[in-house]
C-alpha cells in the first residue's frame, strides 16, 4: 500500500466524462477510447487524511490510477484530466501489473489552471514507485512527489534546493542549452569552410561555458 488507508477513495470515473459534452479533438477522444481501460480515483491526500498542516497553494493531492490497454498513453490525456480537476494530481499508470508514476508542476491561481511539463518514473512494481509522503504540509508533500519522480532531471546546480519553480525553470534552461550544443555540433560536422568552422567552434565554446554553470 503506497498511501495510508485513511486516504482511500476508490471511486471509478467513467472515461467518457472527459470527452462527452466537452471541447476535445478527435485524436484526443480516440486516445481516451483506445488507450484507456479504466480510470480510478484511488486516494485523496489532504491535511486531514495525512494528519499534517494545510498548504498555501496545495489543498488536496488526488491519486488517479489509469489502467491501460498498452504501455503507450498520449500525454495530452493526462493534461486534459489535469485541467478538468481543480486539484493537484498524482497519476499512476498501470499495465499488466507494472506501474509508472506521472506528475506535473501544476499551478492553480484564481481558478485558472496551468499545467507544466510532466515528469515520470520507469515501469516499476507498485511498491517500488518513488511516491513517499514526505513533508510537514501539503505544499511540501506535493513538491517532494515531483522531486522524487523527476529524480536527476531536477537535480541541477548546487546541492542546495531553491524553490521548486526555480529548479524546474533551471532544469529546462539546461535542457535547452544541451539541445543547442547538440545542434551546433552537428552543424560543425557538416561545415566544410574553415573560417565558418572556426566561428561555430567559438560559439560552441561559449555555450559549453554557459553549461558549466549548472
Amino acid at each position: 500500500m503506497l498511501f495510508p488507508e485513511k486516504t482511500e477513495f476508490k471511486k471509478r470515473i467513467p472515461k467518457q466524462k472527459f470527452y462527452t459534452n466537452m471541447e476535445i479533438t478527435s485524436n484526443l477522444k480516440k486516445a481516451f477510447v483506445e488507450q484507456i481501460k479504466i480510470i480510478y480515483w484511488q486516494n485523496k491526500l489532504t491535511s486531514t487524511t495525512l494528519n499534517i498542516d494545510k498548504g498555501k497553494s496545495v489543498l488536496e493531492i488526488e491519486v488517479i490510477e489509469i489502467k491501460l490497454n498498452s504501455k503507450n498513453l498520449d500525454k495530452m490525456v493526462l493534461s486534459k484530466i489535469d485541467k478538468c480537476i481543480p486539484y493537484h494530481i498524482l497519476f499512476l499508470l498501470e499495465y499488466e501489473g507494472m506501474y509508472q508514476a506521472f506528475i506535473s508542476y501544476k499551478e492553480i491561481e484564481n481558478e485558472k489552471i496551468k499545467v507544466n511539463k510532466y515528469y515520470h518514473t520507469q515501469w516499476l512494481e507498485k511498491e517500488n514507485l518513488p511516491c513517499k509522503v514526505e513533508g510537514l504540509n501539503m505544499d511540501s508533500v506535493y513538491e517532494n512527489f515531483i522531486r522524487q519522480i523527476a529524480g536527476a532531471e531536477l537535480n541541477v546546480g548546487s546541492e542546495e534546493k531553491k524553490n521548486l519553480k526555480e529548479d524546474i525553470e533551471q532544469a529546462e534552461e539546461k535542457k535547452q542549452l544541451e539541445k543547442q550544443i547538440s545542434a551546433l555540433q552537428a552543424k560543425i560536422r557538416k561545415t566544410k569552410q574553415f573560417n565558418r568552422k572556426v566561428e561555430l567552434n567559438n560559439e560552441l565554446k561559449k555555450l559549453k561555458k554557459m553549461l558549466e554553470k549548472f
